[in-house]
């Protein structure tokens, strides 16, 4: 503990006696400080016992006494120490009364008492309560050193009861990783906005988020400029010099922590680049045997292949990544990535939080990513969902949107893909010639062609639906062959129409 008004009194050799201010007396002491002006107040920072013998003070004057111990309180002045027998035999009521109407802390220090003793047993108090600090700092250091062999939650334990609160590590996804004790699980709940603003910002960061039930430090994790992590520590206090070593002993093991298990990702994803090669070349077998157990489950379930790549320049793969393995680590499933340059391909179990996380995934404005998520498939038939994969991102790259699953292209109509810009033009170049003619009023050759081909070819059907006769429907199909220069009883000329017929009328007027 810091030295206090109440130590310095209990000081046997400083024979120092209270005026005013009794129940006071318990309020720290930061330094003590020498002063005859009449007001020292610009000089002061806060939390000092200012030791006066009032030589260039009037005392006795209650008016200016008043205003002076007033700018004191104000300032910040943990208490005044007025020396008797030097200027004045007793202390002036004066001054007595304005302490007590302040309810300032005003010592009464003896003639044979020299300011130089209070101050050398302040500076000593100090100097013990920061060697108690360092020395506790150390023992907490080793203590959460060994913690952290055992795991995050046995150091966050350990850290907890250092500063008697609770602590809570979060991923880089603001996610609670770990807390404890487990009854703060909801307080720590709550942060998740604050841990998102303090992962904005460079890496080392802090803030302060107070509540109604604590106050609470938040710090970053990481060594660069990505932040890999927060850890957040509750007290009811602000931290003291013991508990806020602790603190930083934590950050930097967890830190350190946080840096390996990154390396070790690196190297899981090199692996698991190998693993999937094996996988698309058909060599299942050797691919569960290098995978062993890192992922050795994902490949024994169905999965999913997602293809990512960057739709804009300030697009940022990583950030996907770390939401799928944030997700991924929560719900304790395997997740095989695999950064390719400006792709990032992800091997992930169906139905899981991992996937789940891939489709709701949001990039932050103007960092715009397009991906490809396949059909669910064993490990037989990874090279195929693949390839659905790619399809899949083709397809969203071409409509501009975030995702496409391949089973959106294979279930349902046909009709909506016709929608594609190729696809248009293709089919206004082939319907041209005969919505000129129609445009002339000499025949309904377009409508007349859509009645044949959805009676596929039933003449009397056809002209019923049209409301003119056979023989003129047959006339009307004569001159469609003529103008196009193809023939209507090639199939695949009629298949052509229909899909060009069905795209002209799916295009926005």
């Amino acid at each position: 503990m810091p030295p206090t008004l109440a130590s310095l009194v209990q000081h046997s050799a400083l024979k120092l006696t209270v005026r005013a201010g009794e129940d006071r007396l318990d309020t720290p002491v930061r330094w003590a400080h020498v002063s005859e002006l009449a007001d020292p107040v610009p000089y002061m920072e806060g939390g000092e016992l200012l030791l006066i013998t009032a030589m260039t003070l009037d005392a006795e004057d209650p008016q200016t006494m008043r205003r002076y111990v007033r700018r004191l309180a104000g300032a910040g002045v943990v208490g005044l120490g007025f020396a008797v027998g030097v200027s004045y035999e007793s202390v002036p009521d004066a001054l007595l009364e304005a302490a007590r109407a302040e309810d300032f802390p005003l010592l009464e220090v003896p003639r044979r008492t020299p300011f130089l003793a209070i101050s050398k047993a302040v500076s000593a108090a100090i100097a013990a309560d920061q060697y108690r600090a360092v020395t506790a700092g150390f023992e907490a250091q080793r203590e959460l050193t060994r913690a952290a062999l055992a795991g995050p939650g046995e150091l966050l334990a350990r850290l907890a009861a250092h500063v008697d609160g609770w602590a809570a590590l979060y991923d880089t996804a603001g996610a609670v990783v770990a807390v404890r004790p487990e009854w703060a699980g909801r307080r720590a709940a709550r942060l998740t906005a604050d841990v998102a603003r303090l992962r904005d910002r460079a890496a080392p960061a802090s803030a302060v988020a107070g509540g109604s039930d604590d106050r609470v430090e938040l710090q970053s994790l990481g060594t660069g400029r990505r932040v890999r992590g927060a850890l957040a520590v509750g007290t009811g206090a602000p931290l003291g010099t013991a508990e806020r070593y602790a603190v930083h002993s934590a950050v930097a093991l967890l830190t350190l922590t946080t840096e390996r298990t990154r390396a070790l990702q690196l190297a899981e994803q090199r692996l698991g680049a190998a693993v999937l090669r094996m996988l698309l070349s058909g060599q299942q077998d050797h691919a569960r045997a290098v995978a062993g157990d890192l992922y050795g489950g994902l490949l024994d379930a169905p999965f999913r292949l997602v293809i990512a790549e960057r739709a804009g320049e300030a697009a940022d793969l990583g950030a996907l990544t770390e939401a799928m393995e944030s997700a991924a680590a929560r719900a304790g499933e395997a997740v095989l990535v695999v950064p390719e340059g400006d792709r990032l391909v992800v091997l992930a179990a169906d139905g899981g939080d991992a996937v789940a996380a891939c489709v709701s995934f949001t990039p932050e404005e103007g960092a715009e990513l397009v991906a490809g998520l396949s059909a669910p498939a064993g490990p037989i038939a990874a090279a195929s969902a693949y390839k659905q994969a790619e399809q899949a991102l083709s397809v969203a790259r071409r409509r501009g949107r975030p995702l496409v699953e391949h089973e959106e292209l294979v279930a349902g109509s046909l009709v909506p893909l016709l929608a594609e810009d190729a696809v248009r033009a293709f089919a206004d170049g082939m319907l041209r010639a005969l919505y000129e003619h129609d445009a002339t009023g000499r025949g309904d050759l377009v409508a007349s062609l859509r009645a044949w081909l959805s009676r596929h070819g039933q003449w009397d059907a056809a002209a019923a639906d049209l409301g003119v006769h056979r023989h003129t429907l047959r006339y009307r199909m004569r001159r469609v062959e003529e103008i196009l220069g193809r023939s209507l009883d090639d199939p695949d000329v009629r298949m052509e129409l229909w899909l060009a017929l069905k795209a002209t009328a799916s295009r926005p007027e």
